[in-house]
């Protein structure tokens, strides 16, 4: 195949990939929400989740968004250098989201800053968003989408604490932030935690944090015990599904971190809602992909 071909056929499928996981939620949230419903007591509760559960069933059977803001369409991509594609990837990236947004359909997303117009197909400067880490000596491509709405994920909130705050101030900031604009998303929520040496470090790796499946742990034992005190303290708030009260309001809290200089903890908060529209998908050199978060998904 040569490489005209191959971008076509990449193109093509990201776009089906895109649309497909704005339609269907990935396994991992599905098999929590059902958890989660099972662990309610409330009526209430029970009723919303029944709710979500039959939005989902509608979207696969009408073959719509599950929810109406599909959100700015951001990818992770980890490509090694010998990916053929390597140099398309990004610019194939953006025209699978523009096919995307007219086959699926997904909602027009793009406003351009300044000049206040939308641009009618999910893409503009800067979006969508593409985050790269490249792997020397290896031939494949992994990527990670996510539709990051203007409830969840967008509005994150980062801050540098100084040293003396201690994790106290993490954990501090972390659920000053729950109780005030967590609710701007739709809970149960994913709570991504970043910390590290500085806003921008912090911010990315709490977005990151969203990236792993759910019921995944730090790999540092201290951050992973942080993560299950912050669940708990979470849930004990009381918010519950959709803001109306329950036992339980997140769907899991993930922490990623780096190492940070000695005068500065940089902590960053990111929210996925209970539609936690991510994809996860990788391709050898031949263009096989393999999906992780989504069965049944053939592109």
């Amino acid at each position: 195949m040569n490489k005209e071909a191959m971008v076509q056929k990449m193109t093509d499928m990201m776009a089906k990939f895109v649309g497909f996981t704005g339609k269907k939620l990935p396994d991992d949230v599905i098999a929590k929400l059902e958890e989660l419903r099972a662990k309610e007591d409330s009526p209430l509760a029970k009723v919303i989740y029944d709710t979500m559960f039959r939005n989902q069933e509608l979207a696969v059977k009408l073959d719509r968004p599950s929810c109406q803001d599909t959100g700015v369409l951001q990818f992770w991509v980890k490509c090694g250098t010998g990916f053929p594609l390597i140099n398309e990837l990004e610019g194939l990236l953006k025209d699978a989201v523009v096919k995307a947004t007219f086959a699926t359909p997904l909602r027009h997303n793009s406003v351009e800053t300044f000049d206040e117009y939308n641009t009618g197909k999910n893409v503009g400067k800067g979006t969508p968003t593409v985050w790269w880490d490249i792997v020397p000596n290896w031939d494949g491509c992994e990527i990670y989408t996510y539709m990051a709405g203007g409830g969840c994920t967008l509005p994150g909130n980062a801050t540098v604490l100084m040293p003396g705050e201690g994790y106290e101030g993490v954990t501090k900031f972390v659920l000053d932030r729950m109780t005030s604009y967590g609710l701007n998303a739709c809970p149960p929520l994913l709570v991504g935690v970043g910390v590290a040496t500085s806003v921008e470090t912090a911010a990315l790796l709490s977005k990151k944090a969203l990236m792993r499946p759910i019921g995944s742990h730090s790999e540092n034992e201290r951050a992973a015990k942080m993560e299950k005190l912050l669940e708990d303290g979470i849930n004990a708030i009381g918010i519950g599904p959709q803001g109306m009260g329950g036992k339980y309001t997140v769907m899991g809290v993930h922490i990623e971190n780096t190492a940070r200089h000695p005068s500065a903890i940089g902590v960053a908060v990111n929210v996925g809602c209970w539609s936690h529209r991510r994809g996860h998908i990788i391709f050898d050199k031949d263009l096989n992909y393999t999906i992780t978060t989504h069965t049944g998904c053939e592109l």
